[in-house]
């Protein structure tokens, strides 16, 4: 994986991680207002985020960054997040109120 996009997936769970915060903001603020955004506009479930991920995918690719480059972090992102899906699912599930 390049360098650059390394750093955008590299993070030590820290306080002052970026790459924390941004996970946090993204299930905090942007995950509910999208649901409720497609909820209330009678949008298929998950079309915001599919459409907005290609969208920022889309830019991504303008500003140079090749597509191979894009999808090898995709592919770690993808993994990283299906063995945090079956980390929670051994211990219970996510915490109340975060689902």
């Amino acid at each position: 994986m390049p360098d650059g996009l390394e750093k955008l997936v590299e993070h030590d769970l820290s306080e002052d991680c970026p790459v924390c915060r941004a996970q946090e903001v993204v299930a905090t603020a942007l995950l509910p207002a999208a649901a409720a955004w497609e909820d209330s506009n009678g949008l298929p479930r998950f079309s915001l985020a599919l459409q907005g991920a290609a969208g920022l995918l889309g830019t991504m690719l303008e500003q140079g960054v090749a597509r191979d480059e894009i999808e090898a972090v995709l592919s770690r992102l993808l993994d990283d997040v299906e063995a945090h899906i079956a980390e929670e699912g051994a211990m219970g599930g996510p915490p109340l109120g975060s689902a």
